[in-house]
């Protein structure tokens, strides 16, 4: 078995995390998956997902499709997650894709914008608009037309749709790691978020809309 069975459950703690000596025959082959596939190491949710195999089975398949091939750049993809993350406030998101963020091309300063919820500036209005997208979606459950058609106008049905499905998965990851308490991988190089230590619940982010360069304020 992965756990104790007898493990009480309260007082702050949360189950354990899935230890890879103790797997069962099943947790075992969805291990190997997914050590053997593109991410190479147990992180994040699938740490305490693995306690269902058959779920951690069909999530680490689309994990993997919807952060390593869909046809979105690595750009777009990781900017979505970190508003995605900070909306959620989920420090093990932020704190991992925010490194990757920087390293895929998001600017130092939209990066810690957005950590800080303060609206970000952007010089690429496609990426302004995917901030949009992403941020309406998260807060609404729905996006403006006019926000929809110019993303759209600017790619296509296909990039609209992995975005939609990228924002929602990571939801799911956020939630995860908030509730599960996973902890924070170690090495992380990225500032983390500035949220209390007690645990207590918090509102989502409500992150400010923001404007590409060439339109904000002191321009008009």
């Amino acid at each position: 078995m992965s756990s104790d069975s007898g493990t009480e459950i309260g007082a702050g703690r949360r189950i354990p995390m899935i230890d890879p000596e103790r797997l069962s025959d099943s947790q075992q082959v969805v291990y190997d998956k997914i050590v053997s596939g593109a991410r190479g190491v147990i992180v994040g949710p699938l740490r305490v997902a693995l306690h269902s195999p058959e779920l951690a089975d069909r999530w680490q398949s689309l994990g993997e499709f919807l952060r390593f091939n869909t046809t979105l750049p690595k750009v777009v993809s990781e900017l979505a997650i970190i508003v995605t993350g900070r909306y959620w406030n989920s420090q093990v998101e932020w704190s991992i894709h925010a490194g990757i963020a920087l390293d895929c091309g998001v600017p130092e300063e939209v990066v810690e914008a957005i950590r800080r919820a303060e609206a970000p500036v952007f010089d690429d209005p496609a990426h302004a608009l995917v901030y949009e997208f992403t941020r309406s979606l998260l807060e609404f459950g729905q996006v403006d037309d006019d926000v929809y058609q110019a993303l759209y106008n600017l790619t296509d049905e296909h990039f609209l749709i992995e975005l939609t499905a990228l924002v929602g998965y990571y939801s799911l990851v956020a939630m995860t790691l908030n509730v599960h308490r996973v902890p924070l991988p170690e090495n992380l190089s990225a500032r983390g978020l500035d949220l209390p230590e007690s645990g207590a619940l918090m509102h989502p982010a409500r992150l400010p809309a923001c404007k590409p360069a060439q339109f904000s304020d002191k321009e008009n």
